[in-house]
């Protein structure tokens, strides 16, 4: 496999980028595919939150899979592909292996070690699997992505602050508008988010939880989950504005949910103390930007989380444990990649020994036809030992040598030296001779 990473997240680009790039209803589905229709790549799978959009993909021409995953981020983003490459990351090979053990491990998020992101990779692996975008290569490597983020979750203190994306953003919104027990809530949206936000405000002791969504049903469901809390109908969500103290917004809409017009409204016509505070934890947002400068109210939004900084988060030494960890995996997931590469290889070299064996035995049981049984059985095992101790070491060796990068090399000399048919080495392991990911591309480090 080449693995290839073309994306943009809240490290690259300023959040108006990220939020006219935003990804929502069928559009993720119809990146895949034609993702994985392209002639440049096998594989493809995409990862997309509110703040990180990522194409990976399995390609069989560097250059050419840069040139295409972009092209298709900006045509099924509505960005402008000039304005998007300037804001774009490219990640091949191990670098790229690297970037997504990072994401696993939290040390990319905006709140760093936050564990929300396992999630939102278990659902990328999932959607690839369901649209069968993703065979093989890509399934081992999430599959493993997930277990370096366990791993560093458990062996580290990264996550000790507990925090997700939506913790931190009621952190701050407690910075503006006093603690969160005790305050009436509205939570607009039933979707993954939403859901973990309703439940750690529940947690957190609110007076009266109130929950909206475009399909009521959703929202039935999760307050019957939550044991507590009522629902509102999604259309009198402005008139609920005045009788809350805090609204938390996570739609997925396409467009503005809340107005500044209705959160001008609803702050005069309040009766409660203290600012009316809106948490928007939505890509694109859900409550208009102008609300940051309307007076009785506090907006916290992915823009304003970007630039605020936990008192709370993990320690150097944390990060340091885990950017360890995440080294070590990648170092090992790599040579056992390429130790997997080369083992068509050594069985095809084997199997053709065994086929000279067999011929060279049926060629002098031909020619020494009074040959008692004893006698041929223990020519053959004696020729089967010859082949065997030859082919020893130099197999063993190229084993060795092939977890190391440049491996690859070592293989192809063993093709040559023993002129073995690359049909016989492909069908050893399962893939066309003709399949992308065994072309020629650039190996290494980042490009781009």
């Amino acid at each position: 496999m080449s693995l290839l990473v073309v994306g943009l997240s809240h490290r690259t680009a300023p959040v108006g980028v990220l939020e006219r790039a935003a990804l929502t209803g069928e559009v993720p589905t119809r990146l895949l595919h034609d993702a994985a229709a392209s002639a440049t790549v096998a594989e493809a799978a995409l990862v997309n939150t509110c703040n990180r959009i990522e194409l990976y993909a399995d390609v069989d021409k560097f250059h050419a899979g840069v040139a295409e995953l972009s092209l298709l981020l900006a045509h099924h983003s509505g960005v402008d592909l000039e304005e998007l490459t300037a804001h774009l990351y490219v990640h091949y090979e191990d670098r790229a292996v690297h970037h997504l053990f990072s994401v696993a491990c939290g040390l990319d998020s905006m709140v760093v070690g936050e564990g929300q992101i396992l999630g939102q990779l278990r659902d990328a692996l999932a959607r690839s699997q369901d649209e069968h975008t993703a065979g093989r290569g890509l399934n081992e490597l999430f599959q493993q992505a997930l277990r370096v983020g366990k791993r560093a979750h458990s062996e580290t203190g990264i996550d000790r602050a507990g925090q997700s994306l939506v913790t931190f953003g009621l952190e701050q919104v407690a910075a503006g508008a006093g603690e969160i027990a005790g305050k009436r809530v509205l939570v607009v949206g039933a979707g993954s988010m939403s859901s973990l936000a309703a439940a750690t405000l529940v947690r957190a002791g609110v007076t009266d939880l109130l929950v909206a969504n475009r399909t009521a049903e959703r929202a039935e469901r999760l307050v019957g989950n939550l044991g507590t809390g009522r629902t509102v109908d999604f259309a009198k969500v402005p008139e609920a504005l005045a009788d809350v103290d805090l609204v938390v917004s996570c739609t997925g809409a396409a467009g503005v949910v809340i107005t500044a017009e209705q959160a001008a409204a609803a702050v005069a016509a309040r009766t409660g103390e203290g600012p009316l505070a809106f948490l928007d934890l939505a890509m694109p947002r859900d409550v208009h930007h102008d609300v940051h400068e309307l007076p009785g109210a506090l907006l916290v939004d992915i823009e304003s989380l970007s630039h605020a900084h936990s008192a709370d988060g993990p320690g150097a030494a944390d990060v340091d444990a885990v950017t360890g960890i995440v080294a070590d995996e990648v170092a090992a997931f790599g040579a056992a990649q390429r130790a997997a590469r080369i083992a068509p290889t050594v069985v095809a070299l084997r199997s053709m020994a065994s086929d000279v064996v067999i011929g060279e035995l049926a060629r002098l049981e031909s020619r020494l036809p009074d040959l008692d049984e004893r006698s041929r059985a223990e020519i053959g095992q004696t020729v089967r030992r010859v082949v065997d101790k030859l082919l020893h070491a130099p197999t063993v060796r190229v084993k060795q040598l092939a977890a190391e990068p440049g491996g690859a090399s070592y293989a192809e000399a063993l093709r040559e030296l023993f002129d073995l048919d690359p049909a016989a080495v492909h069908a050893v392991s399962g893939t066309p001779a003709s399949s992308p990911g065994t072309g020629q591309a650039p190996r290494g480090g980042a490009a781009g």
